[in-house]
């Protein structure tokens, strides 16, 4: 797996791109990559259809991502048409871990309560749910007798300690492992315990593809439905019950307290019922 940083200069990509590919498959198509395998002469090189620069590409498929009425990796299965391909439905993805890893997580979690809760405060979305939310959260599952486990970036931590305002005390139950693990030490701690709770990020898919229930909170906006963003998992999508929107204009708009309006108590209450009978995932307004 070659991993590109989006800061690399044309001449870089070209030389990726000659290196003997058949084919390149753009699920995003940035210009500039499609433009670098365009003049690497890559034989087949399939986009989405309707942009300009679709011109790009030999082998087309036009679809209305706009209308937002699949899931994203029915989209994406989707563009193997170009290639021949009748990709049908996309099979929910399966994460594994190693015996190795399972004992990691047992050994780091060491002292907390049995049922786990994964909060991940991260993302950076117009809109989410703040730290203060997550920390009233915290308190509340821990006072329940559940362990709870704070994950994300350095980044999101600093963050998230800066808003959180941590007044009042969560025991023994909380243990913050935020910039402190590497994508697979997340997964081992994800499949360790038994719900996510996040916004519209990367962990709660970690967590549906691992076989652990999700609590997500997604915002009103159109380009984040759940039908398209939502986890391939058991568990529930939380939306504040206002409009949908076409995007978020901050405080010009009436309904900027939007996810706010969701409260710890609501999101416990969920917590609480995934736990015990997660089956499925549902969308619920709140």
């Amino acid at each position: 797996m070659l991993t590109l940083s989006g800061r690399e200069r044309l001449h870089e990509l070209l030389a990726l791109f000659r290196r003997g590919f058949d084919a390149a498959i753009f699920l995003k198509p940035f210009r500039r990559l499609m433009f670098a395998a365009f003049l690497a002469r890559v034989p087949q090189r399939v986009a989405t259809g309707y942009r300009w620069y679709s011109l790009l590409a030999n082998r087309r498929v036009y679809q209305h991502r706009h209308d937002f009425s699949k899931h994203e990796s029915e989209y994406n299965l989707g563009l193997l048409a170009g290639l021949g391909f009748a990709p049908g439905q996309p099979v929910k993805p399966t994460l594994v871990l190693t015996g190795e890893e399972r004992q990691w997580a047992g050994a780091r979690l060491e002292g907390l309560p049995a049922k786990r809760i994964v909060l991940h405060p991260g993302g950076f979305a117009a809109r989410r749910w703040r730290g203060e939310h997550y920390w009233a959260l915290a308190r509340q599952l821990t006072h329940q007798g559940f362990g709870v486990i704070l994950t994300g970036s350095d980044a999101e931590g600093e963050r998230f300690h800066q808003e959180a305002n941590q007044v009042g005390d969560v025991g023994k139950g909380l243990l913050d492992l935020m910039g402190r693990l590497t994508v697979r030490e997340l997964m081992a701690v994800i499949g360790a315990s038994q719900v996510v709770v996040s916004g519209a990020t990367g962990p709660a898919h970690l967590a549906a593809a691992l076989g652990v229930a999700t609590v997500s909170l997604f915002d009103p906006r159109r380009n984040n439905l759940p039908i398209r963003w939502g986890p391939l998992g058991k568990g529930v999508v939380l939306r504040p019950e206002v409009p949908t929107c076409e995007k978020c204009i901050y405080e010009a708009c009436p309904y900027w307290d939007c996810l706010d309006r969701i409260t710890a108590d609501v999101v416990v209450d969920r917590v609480r019922q995934v736990v015990d009978q997660a089956e499925g995932m549902a969308v619920v307004h709140v």
